[in-house]
């Protein structure tokens, strides 16, 4: 590796899915919109870290700023010094192959009939590789990598006089997820694909109005709450108000499990309810499915701290806090020493003898996905005097990839499709292992009617799924030509 490339030591040491993205959008006249996107797309930082973009409008142009890195470093006042307008979008991305380039920061912007047009957009689509052909053979030359560039110029190439009638035009020839912002010269847009597969929610700031992946983004920025977008809703903004555009049929809903076990933050709302208090809810059916005796109750911090709360209640076992993250590991330009490569884990957690020395672990984690950090986990639980430690996951096993929106990995990368539960308690060194079931995970989020994605868990997809090179846009990225 020469001086010019980073190393990701959070990816080194994390075993965990991924989101790809953040959205946020506001349309406040009057208000320093820039200012505000910016501080929305900072609460909306978990769910992309490689690049964050901003665009405005003045009702004449467009104006637009992407850099790599997190929000917090990727503009400067100068940059909100030259997004001026009344509305304005931005976006937060997680690369889902390692690399970064700038040119696939969002939002991505093009030209249409109806003049430029920005979009932010948080999922995956299935079917970008025939889109991006189609389009090709008409004559439409990529600048970016990514199924987002193909999705904005798919909406901007649609017939129809003005923006819903193009949605409406290209919603139905979008196979996946998504959960867009759209900005024109004049209006703002959400759109909510029709399974709803990721979050989208709309909330109101002095009679104005602002859109966003979560609701916690809402509230850092002092808005309130009003509601989810509906799958297949789209929601147009303008200097007349708010009008919703819902589709003539609903179909069967979708939404992503993972947005309530890990994604989403457990301050936010989502299906009318506070994620914090769902995972504490995972955390108790947990315990009733598992129980142990122990003598202390640890979360895997953060994700996993509401669960094992919740399994603390539950069982009767106290809760403590074992492992302390540390929460400034990222990108950097030093490669870690041997020395600090053995020692593995302890450079992201490190354990409290005083609290684990010969007790009976229950560690809470909310998934396991190759297993790589697994083992070096709970042997840093022991060296730190733990006697016994049993691992309890408040999800089901994770036995298929995801195609829509989540960097997962594939098939024959993922533990549990090449191991038994038993088996993976012994191959990560537990005393004993439990998986949270489908039915009690679903008992726990207790939201009746709700239809939900399985395909990680069940192989059971609620869209299409054929040939795995058409779906994964990971290839997109790898095969494209660096720039």
């Amino acid at each position: 590796m020469n001086s010019e490339q980073s190393v990701d030591l959070w990816s080194l040491l994390d075993d965990k899915p991924h989101e790809e993205c953040g959205v946020f959008g506001i349309y406040a006249p009057g208000e320093d919109v820039a200012r505000i996107t910016f501080f929305g797309l900072y609460a909306l930082q978990h769910r992309g870290q490689e690049s964050a973009g901003i665009a405005t409008s003045d009702g004449q142009t467009i104006h637009r700023r992407t850099h790599l890195g997190l929000v917090s470093q990727a503009f400067t006042e100068n940059d909100l010094a030259v997004l001026p307008g009344f509305a304005a979008i931005g976006h937060t991305r997680y690369s889902t192959t390692g690399q970064s380039s700038e040119r696939n920061a969002g939002p991505m912007q093009t030209e249409s009939n109806l003049g430029p047009i920005a979009v932010g957009h948080n999922g995956n689509i299935i079917n970008a590789f025939a889109l991006r052909d189609e389009l090709e053979a008409r004559g439409e030359r990529f600048i970016t990598t990514t199924d987002s560039e193909v999705l904005a110029r798919l909406i901007a190439l649609a017939p129809g006089d003005d923006m819903v009638m193009k949605l409406r035009q290209s919603m139905p020839r979008l196979n996946g997820a998504y959960s867009l912002v759209i900005l024109t010269k004049e209006k703002l847009y959400a759109v909510r694909d029709p399974k709803g597969v990721r979050p989208l929610c709309i909330g109101e700031l002095g009679g104005n109005y602002i859109v966003a992946s979560e609701s916690c983004a809402l509230m850092t920025v002092g808005a309130t709450f009003i509601r989810e977008i509906e799958p297949g809703e789209i929601v147009e903004i303008d200097q007349n108000g708010l009008v919703s555009h819902l589709p003539a049929e609903q179909g069967k809903h979708a939404t992503c499990l993972f947005e309530l076990i890990y994604f989403a933050r457990p301050d936010s709302t989502l299906l009318n309810q506070r994620l914090h208090l769902v995972r504490q809810r995972m955390g108790a059916v947990l315990a009733e499915e598992h129980p142990i005796e122990a003598d202390v109750v640890v979360g895997l911090p953060d994700s996993a701290t509401p669960a094992a709360i919740g399994y603390a209640k539950q069982s009767g076992i106290p809760y403590s806090e074992g492992l302390i993250k540390n929460r400034y590991i990222g990108r950097t330009f030093i490669q870690p020493d041997q020395r600090l490569r053995e020692i593995g884990v302890s450079l992201k957690f490190n354990a409290l003898p005083e609290v684990l020395d010969g007790k009976r672990v229950v560690l809470i984690d909310d998934t396991i996905v190759r297993g790589t950090t697994s083992r070096p986990i709970v042997n840093l639980l022991r060296n730190a005097g733990a006697k016994e430690v049993h691992m309890r996951v408040h999800a089901p096993p994770m036995m298929w990839p995801c195609y829509l929106g989540v960097d997962l990995a594939r098939r024959e990368e993922l533990i549990a499709a090449r191991m038994s539960v038993e088996e993976i308690g012994q191959h990560i060194g537990a005393d004993s292992i439990g998986y949270l079931s489908l039915e009690g995970l679903l008992r726990a989020i207790d939201a009746p009617g709700g239809g939900f994605c399985t395909g990680c868990l069940t192989g059971n997809y609620p869209v299409p799924v054929q040939l795995e090179m058409d779906m994964n846009k990971l290839v997109l990225e790898r095969e494209a030509v660096p720039a």
